[in-house]
């Protein structure tokens, strides 16, 4: 395990950029003529890099939190207690404003409440890292999470733009495979930079303010990439409110600008995209003697409480619940679980199966190689086994199955710490975070998808997101609360196994309400048919097609090298669309 400490500052920038360039890899492989909002340009790459700054500054913090804690006076077998409790304080203040900002999202828009959040989330995480006492960093953690509520809003933006459910399933996965990007860089420098005076001492050992802040610098180096975010999404990201979309906005105007000189003298090779304002653009060619038609448009009706509390929805919440709980508890208590010190077992300390309190005794820097070889396994599964999973199974199913290897991952962790042998340990302990990893990979982006589909229109995308983000808040902090002092208990009384049996029976509940989802047909559905003035048949047609039942992988059949498919009628390539008002009644 040394050398990898001594590779990680080699290996990271290399990794970035392969799964930067895997990121670019996914969105040219889309089939940009029916998802033209994922095409490489400057508008959607600025939501990617907006959500790439939030994960890696939260996994940042996983490898040196243990030891961050201790430094305030906790006592090691309480660490776990307050490392989660810490965690927790985020989350509920989080889940608590999220509505408020769905809400807020729904009137001025995605973009300035995006931003907003990016900039309160770098001011906070740079007071975190000069934290002295556990009281400081528990209300700085408290304010940050307040502040933001970018999950849901940047999950609604993606809604907003694709509205195909056959792409959902690549459209979804962008926003995971970000976050598995930022997960790869932020454990490397939040373990490697933490406590740079004694890991480099003739670099930064005769500086007093490491010294008297050890854990400051990966937050420094964390907030220039998050000033990236800020600088990208105001200069380049669109706003996706219909009801904004038109706002005069003086930042795109600057980024226009600004990249007009690398722009092709022949204009824009790009083709039209929803948020470019060119979406009311016929989808047929108009007849030569065509004239537009204006319909009025009533006002859209305020959604109801019954509108967005259904049974379906209701049931992906509970789920979009139990899945925070676990899956964010497991990934902060892991660390706590790393650095506690490895016991030799005998006797007198173990009583198999269940007795014993061995842990790997790990420090940060080691902590953090670890958490970046499972990012950069996790980016990979993104990538390449999402997409085709997805089409060939269906989201219910393969959110089913995800669901049911979280229990056999959380009972097996505690037991990797009595493999013998050093590298046995590693390879037992790598192998759960990759199955856990992979059932994390297909759950979130599966779920997101259903939670969307249920949503009975667009209108309410805002505010459901934000209750998503509310409960699955409340899941992100009872979590690693209770486990944390379960662990705790438990290690004080020789069962290290106390706080990973807890979350394994947490995901056995989890796992119940997936064989009560019933597939929704999105909010779409009912757009299509208001926008369209076309025969029957047609409107049929015209719905959200599902998932197709293909084994075809990301690049399809005929770019595999099959032959290609008949070409497509009028009426299925109008599948997931909806035609525009102003070509309504000329056909």
């Amino acid at each position: 395990m040394p050398f990898i400490s001594s590779a990680c500052t080699s290996a990271v920038l290399p990794t970035v950029f392969a799964c930067c360039m895997g990121l670019f890899i996914q969105l040219k492989l889309v089939d940009v003529g029916s998802l033209n909002e994922l095409a490489w340009e400057p508008k959607t790459a600025a939501e990617t890099v907006a959500r790439f700054a939030e994960p890696l500054a939260l996994t940042s913090v996983f490898p040196y939190l243990p030891e961050m804690i201790a430094s305030f006076g906790v006592d090691k077998d309480s660490i776990a207690k307050w490392a989660g409790l810490t965690g927790a304080t985020f989350s509920v203040c989080q889940s608590v404003f999220a509505v408020p900002w769905g809400l807020l999202s729904d009137r001025v828009g995605r973009k300035p409440t995006i931003l907003f959040g990016l900039v309160s989330t770098m001011i906070c995480f740079l007071i975190w890292g000069m934290s002295t006492t556990l009281a400081m960093a528990m209300t700085i953690r408290a304010v940050q999470g307040a502040s933001n509520g970018n999950v849901g809003i940047i999950r609604t933006m993606v809604a907003e733009m694709v509205t195909d459910k056959e792409h959902q399933p690549r459209a979804f996965s962008i926003m995971p495979l970000v976050w598995s990007i930022g997960s790869v860089f932020g454990p490397a420098f939040g373990g490697f930079f933490a406590r740079p005076a004694e890991q480099f001492p003739s670099l930064f050992g005769r500086i007093e303010f490491f010294k008297r802040y050890p854990f400051a610098l990966p937050n420094i180096i964390a907030c220039f990439f998050f000033l990236v975010s800020v600088i990208t999404g105001t200069l380049f990201l669109k706003e996706t409110l219909a009801s904004k979309r038109d706002t005069e906005d003086w930042g795109l105007k600057l980024g226009e600008k600004l990249t007009r000189p690398f722009k092709s003298r022949k204009g824009p090779q790009h083709r039209p995209s929803f948020v470019d304002g060119e979406a009311t653009a016929p989808l047929l060619p108009r007849p030569a003697a065509a004239e537009p038609v204006n319909t009025p448009t009533a006002p859209e009706p305020k959604a109801k409480i019954r509108d967005i509390f259904t049974y379906a929805t209701v049931i992906n919440l509970i789920c979009y619940t139990f899945l925070a709980m676990h899956s964010v508890a497991f990934d902060q208590l892991l660390p706590v679980f790393l650095h506690h010190p490895h016991q030799k077992s005998t006797p007198e300390n173990t009583s198999l199966p269940f007795r014993f309190s061995s842990g790997f005794g790990l420090s940060s820097d080691k902590i953090g190689a670890i958490f970046m070889v499972y990012g950069i396994v996790c980016g990979l599964i993104q990538f390449v086994m999402f997409p085709p999973l997805c089409n060939r199974f269906g989201v219910l199913r393969c959110y089913r199955a995800a669901a049911l290897m979280f229990p056999v991952c959380y009972f097996l962790t505690p037991f990797t710490s009595l493999v013998h042998g050093t590298y046995g340990r590693y390879i037992a302990l790598m192998f759960i975070m990759l199955l856990k990893g992979f059932a994390v990979i297909i759950g979130f982006p599966c779920l997101t998808i259903m939670l969307t589909n249920s949503a009975s229109s667009l209108s309410i995308l805002g505010t459901l997101n934000g209750i998503a983000t509310t409960t699955s808040g409340f899941g992100r902090a009872v979590g690693p609360a209770s486990a944390g002092a379960i662990f705790s208990w438990g290690i004080q009384r020789g069962y290290v196994i106390s706080g990973w049996w807890f979350l394994g029976t947490v995901a056995v509940v989890g796992a119940i309400p997936p064989f009560f989802i019933t597939e929704g047909s999105g909010p779409y559905a009912d757009a299509q048919g208001d926008e369209t003035d076309i025969d029957e048949d047609t409107v049929a047609e015209a719905d959200p097609i599902p998932i197709p039942e293909s084994t075809a992988g990301p690049l399809g059949p005929h770019e595999a090298g099959f032959p290609s498919p008949p070409v497509p009628s009028e009426s299925s390539r109008l599948r997931g669309r909806s035609l525009p008002k102003s070509y309504g009644t000329t056909q």
